[in-house]
C-alpha cells in the first residue's frame, strides 16, 4: 500500500511538472526550428565551372527579425542546433561561407537566405541554399590576337578593391567581390617590313562598373580585317567595343 501511494505521488509530481513545462512553452510561445543547407555552383552561363565548394561546418549563420529588432549570430549551423528554439514571428536565416572580398582563384564565397515563421510549440524546417556571391571574370585572346599581334602582350584584371591579376595567359576564371573591373594592357604590333622592330602598343581599356553576383564574365580580344586591321573586344559574345588599330593604336604608341 505504501509503494503504491509512493508511485501515485511520484506520478503526480511527473505530470505537475510536465505541466509546468507545457504551460512555460505556451508563456514563452516558442517554438522549435530545424535547418538544412544545400549548396550550388551555378552561374548564369553555360560554362563549367570548378571550384572548392564549402562543407556544412564552413558555414556561419544569422538569425535576423523581420519587422522588429531581433538579430542573433552563430559561428556553425550547428550551433544554433545546440539551442534551437525561437519566439514566434517572422525571422530571416542567411547563411555565408568565405570572404568575398578575399579575391582569386579559386576563392568561391557562398551566401544564402531564407524567411520562416515560427509557431508556439511546432518545429519549423527551414531549407536555406547558397549561391555563389562572387562576379567571375576570364579573359582571352583569339588566335588571330595573337597573330597580328606577334610580338606578344600582356593583360591585366584590375578590381575595384585595387586587387591585380596577371590575366595573360588565364586558364581559370577569377572569383572576385561583385562591383567593377578594368581590363587594360600592351601588346607588340607585327613590323610593317622585314627586319624591323615590333610597336609596343596601349590596347584599349575596358572597364565593367556593373558586375554582379553569381555570373560569368568573359571578355575576348580579337582582331578582324575587312579592309583595315580592327582591334574588337567582346564581352560574353556580345561586341562591347570595335578599334581601327592602324589610326588608334598608333596615336598611343611607344617604341619597342
Amino acid at each position: 500500500m505504501k509503494k503504491f501511494f509512493a508511485f501515485a505521488s511520484l506520478l503526480a509530481l511527473t505530470l505537475s511538472a510536465c505541466s509546468d513545462d507545457v504551460a512555460q512553452s505556451e508563456q514563452k510561445g516558442e517554438g522549435q526550428v530545424t535547418i538544412t543547407l544545400a549548396t550550388s555552383a551555378e552561374v548564369d552561363t553555360r560554362a563549367q565551372i570548378s571550384c572548392t565548394t564549402p562543407v556544412l561546418e564552413d558555414f556561419a549563420l544569422t538569425i535576423e527579425g523581420v519587422g522588429y529588432d531581433y538579430a542573433k549570430e552563430y559561428a556553425s549551423i550547428s550551433e544554433f542546433d545546440a539551442d534551437n528554439y525561437l519566439r514566434f514571428g517572422q525571422y530571416r536565416a542567411t547563411v555565408v561561407a568565405g570572404d568575398v572580398m578575399n579575391e582569386g582563384y579559386d576563392k568561391a564565397a557562398f551566401v544564402g537566405s531564407a524567411e520562416f515563421s515560427v509557431s508556439p510549440r511546432q518545429n519549423t524546417e527551414v531549407e536555406v541554399t547558397a549561391y555563389i556571391a562572387n562576379a567571375l571574370v576570364k579573359v582571352e585572346v583569339t588566335e588571330a590576337f595573337e597573330t597580328y599581334f606577334v610580338g606578344g602582350h600582356t593583360l591585366k584584371l584590375t578590381t575595384a578593391a585595387g586587387n591585380e591579376f596577371d590575366v595573360t595567359e588565364q586558364t581559370e576564371p577569377i572569383f572576385i567581390a561583385p562591383a567593377a573591373f578594368t581590363i587594360s594592357g600592351t601588346a607588340v604590333k607585327q613590323p610593317n617590313q622585314s627586319g624591323a622592330e615590333g610597336t609596343v602598343v596601349t590596347l584599349p581599356e575596358y572597364k565593367n562598373d556593373e558586375a554582379k553576383a553569381q555570373t560569368f564574365y568573359t571578355v575576348k580580344f580579337d582582331v578582324e580585317n575587312a579592309g583595315r586591321a580592327q582591334l574588337t573586344i567582346t564581352l560574353n559574345d556580345t561586341l562591347v567595343e570595335s578599334i581601327d588599330i592602324e589610326q588608334e593604336l598608333n596615336d598611343n604608341s611607344e617604341n619597342a
